[in-house]
């Protein structure tokens, strides 16, 4: 890949250029030197190297150790790698960054292996809480129970009597409440389900206390918001998080504005040690239309410029939108989001979004949502002509046959995330069949055809940690261990490729390529050093490799105890 070369990478390579081929002349020290690593640079000028230079936030040289060792000056700090191995910063390209900072205090559900170990879960939290306090989070997953079947609000009414519950699926699709909840939100058979939404009902009509997609929406509008506090612990929980997992930079979807309010506030503090790049749902589009705001705008830590919106809901709640019906649910296709209610809602907010110069990126997961984004896309680029827009689908996770060129003669990115397929490939094949399931997280197909990848990994849905996602992007070993060669094995990447993608595709995934996604000359300097080589040991050695050390800018943002 061609890396463009910006203002700060020009000057830093005239800088380094005089340095290296005139080491007499006059030059100032760097501030930290890297000596003896293996650097795997993304660069693909010099894919390979042993030494890195950082002056301020910048990369000012790659090189031999005796090469970098001219840049050494009386206060240059100076790491000796010992031979380790050293890669460009992690950028995650789909999270919920404050979301997943606030489940890393709330109950932990998400291996709960039983409904009886759920129950005791919650009973124990539920002690330790508030009369009348809300209880959140939880990401649990029916799916690790026998059998599995969805929780109901029983479940939970017997050992948290006296405060309203709502627990999110993992997927971020589906909420179970107990009675106390569905109560306040006003929820009883005789409420009618939401366009893009579904109340799960017994055999009587009564709701079983799940709540899907829009419906969730009910449930949530009764939930005290975070104070301002709240949001920026769970944002300091985050950053916290992200270095110790050597993530520098990350694509926070649809945050509130109150969330980009605290990301400001740390910045001025000097305590915003990921960077930011922020997407709004497209449901506020005229806000940032309003300002003249267009992609990419803001600085290196924190940015705006594109909206997010949603074709349709998840496999694992069976709101995925497909063409054809499940197969466990044979009159049942899945749904189209509410904001796709009717679909020309959509293209006009696509439209405005695109005419504004804001980046567009739609979550998109059955084959008939992804079919139906494509053809706003296309209408969108028949009305305005072509440029570099630089389109995503989010999640890109099953796509039908024909679509595959659709991807690449649109220029559209595939925003995807590596860990969903070795979580859904334990059972998505009784939902889907196995041909639909062929073109699921088809990495190598999407490749082949010249389509872009950026790897995330759909934080707190997922675990942050990228050695999980390079494990899965490269083995799809599925979680429950009945796949050890892979869950469609034909669709691994390399641990290079994989790389790339979280790294360099990333980074192209929100236009800044030129700033960050490589170790090279007048890029920003964030910078990961790990416990083993990943591009040398077996992958299924990848996900126990740990940080040492998360560089941002040149600055120490975490250091393995």
């Amino acid at each position: 890949m061609k890396i463009k070369a910006s203002g700060p990478v020009v000057a830093f390579s005239i800088i380094a250029g005089l340095a290296l081929s005139a080491p007499a002349l006059p030059m100032p020290a760097a501030d930290l030197i890297v000596l003896n690593a293996h650097v795997w640079t993304e660069d693909p000028a010099r894919a390979e190297a042993e030494a890195v230079a950082v002056l301020g936030d910048r990369i000012v040289a790659v090189g031999s150790t005796r090469e970098i060792r001219a840049w050494r000056g009386p206060h240059t700090q100076l790491i000796d790698a010992a031979g380790k191995r050293l890669v460009p910063g992690f950028n995650d390209a789909h999270v919920h960054f404050v979301d997943g900072g606030a489940q890393l205090d709330y109950v932990q559900l998400n291996d709960a292996s039983s409904p009886q170990e759920f129950a005791r879960r919650v009973r124990e939290r539920a002690a330790h809480s508030a009369k009348g306090e809300w209880m959140l989070g939880g990401d649990w997953d029916e799916t690790k129970w026998t059998p599995a079947q969805l929780p109901t609000k029983e479940l939970i009414d017997a050992v948290a009597p006296d405060m309203p519950v709502a627990l999110d699926r993992y997927d971020g699709h589906m909420v179970l409440a107990n009675s106390i909840a569905l109560k306040l939100a006003g929820i009883t058979s005789q409420t009618p389900d939401p366009d893009g939404g579904l109340i799960v009902r017994d055999h009587a009509g009564n709701p079983t206390g799940a709540l899907k997609d829009a419906a969730m929406d009910m449930l949530y509008k009764m939930i005290p918001p975070m104070s301002h506090e709240q949001r920026r612990r769970a944002v300091l929980r985050a950053l916290g998080h992200a270095a110790a997992l050597g993530v520098t930079s990350v694509q926070h979807m649809n945050p509130d504005y109150a969330d980009i309010a605290v990301y400001a506030e740390l910045l001025d503090e000097g305590k915003l040690t990921t960077r930011i790049y922020a997407a709004p749902l497209i449901t506020q589009v005229d806000d940032q239309a309003k300002l003249g705001i267009h992609h990419a705008f803001g600085g290196a830590y924190l940015r705006i410029g594109a909206v997010k919106a949603y074709a349709d809901g998840s496999l694992g709640s069976s709101t995925a939108y497909f063409f054809s019906p499940f197969l466990d649910q044979p009159d049942y296709r899945g749904l189209l989001a509410d904001e796709m209610h009717p679909i020309s809602l959509m293209r006009d907010r696509m439209m405005k979004a695109d005419s504004a110069q804001l980046q567009i990126m739609t979550h998109a997961i059955g084959d008939a949502g992804i079919s139906a984004i494509l053809d706003i896309y296309a209408d969108i680029e028949e009305a305005h002509g072509s440029h570099d827009r630089r389109w995503r689908i989010e999640h890109a996770q099953h796509i039908a046959a024909k679509d595959f060129d659709r991807f690449a003669q649109l220029h559209v990115i595939a925003s995807v995330q590596p860990y969903h397929a070795i979580d859904d490939g334990r059972w998505a094949e009784a939902r889907i069949g196995h041909d639909r399931a062929s073109r699921t997280y088809a990495f190598r197909t999407l490749l082949d055809h010249g389509v872009r990848l950026a790897l995330g990994t759909d934080w707190n849905v997922a675990p942050l940690d990228p050695m999980l996602t390079l494990y899965a992007a490269t083995t799809r070993a599925t979680l429950d261990g009945k796949n050890p060669h892979g869950w469609f094995p034909e669709q691994k990447l390399s641990i290079q490729e994989a790389l790339e993608a979280y790294t360099v595709g990333s980074a192209y995934a929100e236009f800044q390529e030129g700033e960050k996604g490589s170790i090279t000359t007048g890029k920003l300097a964030d910078m990961v050093l790990l416990s083993d080589d990943i591009l040398v040991i077996d992958p299924t050695r990848i996900r126990d490799v740990k940080v040492l050390k998360t560089w941002v800018g040149g600055r120490l943002v975490y250091t393995r105890p």
